[in-house]
């Protein structure tokens, strides 16, 4: 089997990309440490895979991914106020600051630090790109065939066997 010429589901894709967000570049890879996703198979964000389906080899393409396709949208029940006798100890919290807490479950949450009160902190457990626009530039630098083993798990095996997320 010749390796495919062009973006379409089961086909392993590598992609060098720049991701852009509110005009600043939070991420690239370049084709040396491209991401490798099985496409078709919800690997990536909805939003950036739809948007790759027919792209060739070599090909770039910009693709904006509105919030929704992405990351979701902002969510106003995962601001919380958290007591600051729950929260871990010597840690001053700072507005900003993102950091580690367990909820009431003892379940581990990353969050943003949104304000400060004498006894409480509000904090912010959305994604921290929820709610944003997702600007990206892709350039497909590799297509190959999955294997069997990879369409039958629905995402890559790197070239130990181990899995990458």
């Amino acid at each position: 089997m010749s390796d495919p010429t062009v973006v379409a589901k089961d086909v392993v894709v590598s992609l060098a990309y720049k991701l852009t967000v509110d005009g600043e570049v939070l991420d690239e890879a370049g084709k040396d440490d491209a991401i490798q996703f099985l496409h078709g198979h919800r690997n990536i964000i909805p939003g950036l895979e739809n948007e790759l389906t027919g792209l060739k080899l070599g090909d770039s393409k910009k693709v904006s991914v509105k919030p929704e396709d992405g990351y979701g949208l902002t969510d106003s029940e995962e601001i919380e106020e958290i007591s600051l006798e729950d929260f871990p100890e010597g840690i001053v919290p700072e507005i900003g600051m993102e950091l580690e807490v367990k909820d009431e479950d003892g379940n581990d949450l990353y969050g943003r630090v949104l304000a400060i009160t004498e006894d409480t902190v509000t904090m912010d457990f959305n994604h921290p790109l929820a709610g944003k626009t997702l600007d990206f530039e892709v350039t497909v630098v590799g297509l190959r065939n999955a294997t069997g083993e990879e369409l039958s798990h629905g995402h890559v095996h790197g070239p130990d066997g181990h899995h990458h997320h």
